[in-house]
């Protein structure tokens, strides 16, 4: 596969079945943002953290280059001219989300109560979490967007919510596995 075509140096790209759309276009804006994401949860498994939070952050990095892949693909060219579809890949599945849903239930289990929002923070491996949390939340906003105009599966947009609570519970597990403090956020009174 070559690396550089020089088919984007004018500023268009291809989605999946080959629509050019500019590389500014909010379908381009969502999968970056989801391929960012991906790139970060990289750098947040790199990290020193429980073998089994490695293993769920590499599941989940699977599912985002599905999610992509999805979000790149144009949905008027999604169907092949013989019936199947372009993408020849497992979809986000109810299974996926649910996994999710486990490992917050799971993590949740050994957590303090939340009695106020947490200022992220208090070591770099839970800064990458925050990070990471953030981006999601960006991603599902792109994803919001463009789904208001032109529709798709609507698990993608429930995945990248659920991933983002994920994301929030797994920063504050491994701020207790790391010992590192949580800072609550307690306003300052007026005056």
């Amino acid at each position: 596969m070559k690396i550089y075509t020089k088919t984007g140096d004018e500023g268009q790209t291809s989605l999946f079945g080959g629509t050019r759309v500019p590389k500014h276009h909010i379908r381009i804006n969502a999968y970056g943002t989801v391929d960012e994401l991906n790139s970060w949860l990289g750098l947040l498994r790199d990290q020193e953290m429980d073998a089994a939070h490695q293993q769920i952050l590499i599941s989940i990095q699977d599912k985002l280059f599905t999610l992509g892949a999805i979000l790149a693909t144009d949905p008027e060219k999604w169907t092949l001219k013989n019936g199947k579809e372009r993408l020849d890949i497992p979809k986000i599945s109810e299974k996926d989300i649910t996994l999710l849903e486990s490992q917050i239930d799971l993590m949740n289990t050994s957590l303090p109560p939340m009695t106020h929002f947490i200022l992220p923070g208090g070591h770099t491996t839970v800064s990458y979490c925050h990070i990471s949390r953030t981006i999601c939340r960006r991603a599902e906003r792109m994803a919001t967007l463009l789904n208001e105009n032109e529709p798709f599966d609507p698990l993608v947009i429930k995945y990248l919510n659920r991933l983002s609570d994920y994301l929030f519970v797994l920063g504050r597990k491994l701020s207790q596995d790391l010992k590192a403090e949580e800072i609550k956020w307690i306003p300052e009174k007026k005056g």
